[in-house]
């Protein structure tokens, strides 16, 4: 392989050139320190219709607001008095009477930024909108606890900034036997007997990517030597979501010690004739989730299990001349996990006759609260350690 092709093309230089160190965290921590919960987080990228997801039909302002693109009655399949799925969601509703999904609505932040990248941004870094930081919450999150290198993969060929830390980080790893084989090319081999030859450089002395590749070795090697040892029957949905989230099943039921997986799911944009697209997009996101909890339950492994979906934020409440929805603000986010306080609609619906100046839904709750919830009740760590502020924790698990 050529030097350039290696370095833009592998999955391994990805993941290495967006992140610092993952620095052999499965070697050097005792195994009764890293527990059993692990969490995924599914990115909806684009700004999801909440709207159109989660349908509040008792409210006339929504069939109002919505004459061409609102989810007809007849194809609703109602969660309670106030909230519906789209028929087309039905994996996603067993799951939701299995009891194992609970919907948070009205989730966002003060003063809502509607840029695709920049809202991103104040999601994956847990900061306020005027806010800027170049290191995520999960990144910050095995900086704070590196003596016991917890550790997180990103499921796709290049690391969420949500990843990443100042100096722990995880690692992008969507093809595990690619990673393996990257690690191991020529080119690689060479680079690192380069620095075993060369043992008076101190760290500190060599290149950022160099330090990264030797960091990575063992990294890449645990998790192909460690995920080979589980064999799945389960057969996914053959999109893009379908391969991540398998992948993931076979990192979690194959007992690699990552405490946190990333996924993400693009798309969401909807401008323009919202009504085809987001419901393939939607039919996509259910039946991925209900084959991979089966998945998970099958290998008795769902039970440790927590899994978030988010958006950077939802969409306008009215619709545009285009047969689609601009971008909004607060939203609603799903969490699943045999282990919920309150299974259902967590809280109330958003008022669509109370909207801000935009006409957008008000948060209620705050995203990093959420987090702070993940993190002191699921990770057992210290939200403010890991966010810097605190913020109320949540009952939903």
């Amino acid at each position: 392989m050529k030097r350039r092709d290696f370095i833009i093309n592998s999955s391994l230089a990805s993941g290495m050139l967006f992140v610092p160190s993952f620095v052999r965290a499965f070697e050097n921590v005792p195994k009764h320190k890293l527990g059993h919960k692990k969490m995924v987080v599914i990115q909806l990228s684009g700004g999801n219709d909440g709207l159109n997801t989660v349908v509040p039909f008792r409210n006339d302002l929504y069939y109002k607001k919505r004459p061409k693109i609102a989810i007809n009655y007849k194809n609703l399949l109602h969660l309670n008095n106030e909230l519906a799925l789209p028929d087309y969601m039905s994996p996603l509703k067993n799951l939701y009477d299995s009891g194992y999904l609970s919907i948070i609505n009205n989730v966002g932040y003060p003063n809502p930024v509607r840029s695709h990248f920049r809202s991103a941004d104040i999601w994956q870094t847990a900061t306020d909108a005027n806010e800027y930081k170049s290191t995520g919450w999960l990144g910050n999150y095995l900086d704070a606890y590196k003596q016991e290198s917890h550790i997180a993969i990103d499921v796709g060929n290049k690391l969420s900034l949500a990843l990443k830390g100042a100096d722990k980080s995880g690692i992008a790893a969507f093809d595990p036997k690619m990673l393996y084989r990257n690690a191991n090319d020529p080119f690689f081999k060479k680079v690192l007997n380069k620095h075993h030859e060369d043992e008076h450089l101190s760290e500190d002395n060599l290149g950022y990517l160099y330090k990264q590749m030797i960091q990575a070795e063992s990294s890449a090697s645990y998790i192909h030597q460690t995920s080979k040892t589980y064999t799945s029957t389960t057969t996914y949905p053959n999109n893009i979501l379908g391969k991540q989230l398998a992948t993931t099943a076979d990192f979690i039921n194959a007992n690699l010690e990552t405490k946190v997986y990333y996924v993400s799911m693009g798309g969401f944009d909807t401008h323009v004739n919202q009504t085809t697209k987001h419901e393939k997009l939607m039919t996509i996101l259910s039946e991925g989730l209900e084959v991979f909890v089966n998945d998970l339950k099958k290998n008795d492994t769902f039970k440790d299990t927590l899994i978030l979906v988010f958006s950077e934020f939802g969409r306008r409440v009215e619709e545009n001349a285009g047969a689609g929805t601009d971008h909004g603000a607060a939203n609603n986010l799903f969490v699943l996990t045999e282990n919920l306080k309150k299974p259902g609609a967590y809280n109330n619906v958003a008022d669509l006759s109370n909207l801000d100046n935009n006409g957008d839904i008000k948060y209620e709750i705050d995203f990093r609260q959420v987090y702070a919830t993940v993190l002191e009740k699921w990770l057992e760590a210290d939200p403010k350690k890991v966010m810097g502020k605190s913020f109320d924790s949540l009952n939903f698990i």
